[in-house]
């Protein structure tokens, strides 16, 4: 807000300190409700390009109506949400009048479609931590309530912590449950903000990406709606657009290979010029707030923060215009940032008037101050001019004055022709106000100071230098400050317990603490290792050995108890049999191995492959033997393994009930040569 642009009528400046740029009532005499305000942003945001969405996209879209039907409906969805009676955050009673603003550009959430978690989930618990899956129902439930109340956040930090926290719970999701060499079913779709393009994913790299974005985008919404006319509201928008393009950049760095478009290196990189714009242009507001007193170095000071602002915006336009986003990037968009370029440049060059016209030098003004200010506004002065002989000459003053208010009313006029142009910004009467009443302005102080042989004696005004007391940077999302707890702790400590890592089954260790000895000592964080066996205790006949971890004692979970725990609840039996569970990590390789089991002569084309990795978790492979022909002469024909059927052709059925403890086979008519172990690293039926 500048009360300079902002008057409730123009009049003629005569006094030196009138502070006639101060807000003396500066209303509009229709005044805009600040809740339209808001609906006319947000159909820049949610309702922007949907005739462009509609061109040239049939090929991708258009061969399923009903999905068609569904995104128009998510669209919809997304600006219907702010409408009054459906559920809009609006705090406080909005006053009744509204001073002039010129509106910021949110960005609108991405939308996406339900995901169901339980089936593919709770087949991997059970498959890959051999646990009972129904134990975990609940933080199942939890994880998909997490993600639909992402869907609707609300708009404040209270959202923007729900989606971080999200954020943050997909990477114990993804280190538990995604191992990087099988897809895990779960298709995540999400809409494209721009495009309405949808775009679909197997895996969690789609979804976290979107998440980050929604959380920029909720900075954004979040700093439009800041109350611009007091200090605390404008330091609120500052701060939101700074972390806007904290997040924005974060993604771009972090999710370089994202499909959706939106999400591109080179939309994002749009995004975050345009977040950071925004800053700069609150940062310009909130100079402007307490007033802009008519004084020769408050001008000048004014004068180039108006300068930056319009800097920044023509580099935003810049950025807009060039290939590939230019022809993604709404138009609407693109028109505002041409018009604030020219419209704040136009400031310049009219406050940079007013410091010349206004305040000719008089007995005991620093000349020499006044003098390295008007040096420092300009890059160069125009050819024949001095700063301190432009100071002492009164023409030349007035002249180099006129030449700015000149100039200010062309960038006036040239905002004003391309409001026009766009229909949704002339469908904005707030922003035609604003820039007519800052014309208006400029022109009637020309009007003021006009001779008829201006244009034969008009000086070329140079261009205004950018200078800012808060240069507005990117502020990284912190998302340590974030308290999150992983909802599948239960299953272990993520250094052992996660996807890429691979043990046998727990083996049951019966023995007995004699004197308090164990045979036995224990080393490492949770959870705990044995060490320094002794190989003649109990324990180590009983099948322990040195580096299995402890996972549980008489059926209490030990994965989360420390070295301390561990030993004085193991001492606490005394000379009773203790029942401890334990597990040992495999390498990638040892956890391939398969142990075969041959049935007596007659039977043998029927055999079952144990795969260790997994309890109880069977593939198939026959074997075709021949008595006449020597070992490297027999054959073997594999067929696809129950997970192969599980994760391809029987999507619907749970792999749980695959997972039978012995399978008989036909003899297989096709001969294959037998397989290494190690050979099936790479087929579908040896991942586990």
């Amino acid at each position: 807000m500048t009360d300079a642009l902002l008057p409730a009528a123009p009049q003629p400046l005569e006094k030196e300190n009138d502070d006639y740029f101060r807000k003396v009532g500066g209303e509009l005499s229709d005044p805009l409700c600040p809740l339209k305000l808001w609906s006319a942003l947000m159909g820049l945001a949610a309702g922007v390009g949907l005739a462009r969405r509609g061109r040239g996209r049939e090929g991708t879209r258009g061969a399923d109506a009903g999905r068609e039907d569904e995104r128009d409906c998510v669209r919809l969805g997304a600006r219907s949400r702010w409408q009054p009676g459906s559920g809009a955050q609006v705090h406080g009673r909005a006053p009744r009048r509204e001073a002039f603003t010129i509106p910021l550009i949110p960005l609108g959430l991405k939308e996406t479609k339900e995901v169901d978690f339980s089936v593919v989930l709770k087949d991997f618990i059970l498959e890959h931590y051999s646990e009972d899956s129904y134990l975990y129902e609940d933080d199942i439930a939890d994880l998909m309530d997490l993600r639909q109340a992402c869907r609707t956040p609300s708009r404040d930090e209270a959202g923007v912590e729900l989606l971080m926290s999200y954020f943050i719970q997909l990477g114990f999701v993804e280190s538990r449950f995604f191992p990087p060499t099988r897809h895990m079913g779960l298709l995540f779709t999400w809409y494209d903000s721009l495009t309405g393009v949808p775009v679909s994913q197997q895996n969690l790299l789609l979804e976290k990406a979107s998440i980050l974005f929604n959380i920029g985008a909720l900075y954004t919404q979040i700093g439009t709606r800041c109350n611009r006319q007091t200090q605390t509201g404008l330091e609120s928008a500052v701060d939101a657009f700074q972390r806007a393009a904290g997040v924005l950049n974060y993604l771009k760095e972090t999710f370089t290979h994202t499909p959706s478009y939106d999400m591109s290196p080179a939309m994002l990189t749009v995004l975050v010029k345009m977040m950071l714009a925004q800053a700069q242009e609150s940062v310009f507001e909130k100079v402007c707030l307490p007033g802009i007193q008519n004084e020769f170095f408050m001008l000048v000071k004014v004068a180039q923060e108006a300068a930056k602002v319009a800097e920044v915006y023509r580099q935003l336009h810049a950025a807009m215009s060039q290939e590939p986003v230019k022809e993604n990037i709404p138009y609407s968009w693109a028109s505002v940032a041409y018009v604030k370029a020219h419209h704040y440049g136009a400031l310049a060059h009219y406050f940079a008037a007013t410091l010349l016209i206004d305040h000719q030098l008089k007995p005991g003004v620093d000349v020499d101050h006044q003098e390295k200010c008007l040096s420092q506004l300009y890059d160069h002065m125009p050819e024949g001019m001095a700063p301190l002989a432009t100071l002492k000459n009164d023409r030349q003053r007035m002249q180099l004055g006129k030449g700015h208010l000149h100039r200010a009313i062309g960038y006036h006029e040239e905002s004003l022709r391309e409001a026009n142009l766009c229909k949704k910004l002339r469908d904005i009467q707030v922003l035609r106000d604003v820039l007519s009443a800052a014309h208006q302005r400029t022109q009637l102080k020309y009007n003021q100071h006009r001779e008829d042989d201006d244009l034969l004696n008009l000086v070329d005004a140079p261009d205004v230098l950018s200078t800012t007391e808060r240069e507005v940077e990117i502020t990284s999302p912190q998302f340590s400050k974030v308290t999150v707890t992983d909802f599948f702790q239960k299953l272990g400590p993520l250094s052992v317990f996660s996807a890429n890592k691979r043990w046998t089954p727990p083996r049951g260790i019966h023995f007995k603490v004699e004197e308090g000895d164990l045979g036995f000592t224990l080393r490492g964080n949770a959870p705990v290792q044995v060490h320094f066996l002794d190989p003649h205790c109990s324990a180590s006949l009983a099948g322990a050995k040195e580096g299995d971890y402890i996972v549980s004692i008489q059926g209490l979970d030990c994965k989360w108890l420390t070295i301390s725990e561990v030993m004085k609840l193991l001492k606490s039996f005394g000379g009773e049999e203790v029942e401890m569970k334990v597990v040992s990590l495999l390498d990638s390789t040892s956890s391939m191995l398969f142990f075969f089991f041959f049935l007596p002569h007659g039977q043998h084309n029927k055999c079952a492959t144990y795969s260790v990795g997994m309890q109880k978790t069977y593939s198939m492979i026959c074997l075709s033997m021949d008595d006449e022909k020597t070992d490297k002469a027999k054959k073997i024909s594999k067929k696809l393994s129950f997970l192969s059927w599980g994760t391809s052709k029987n999507r619907q059925k749970s792999v749980s009930t695959l997972c039978l403890p012995e399978v008989g086979l036909a003899r297989p008519q096709a001969k294959k040569k037998l397989p290494t172990p190690f050979s099936l690293l790479n087929t579908d039926s040896s991942l586990y």
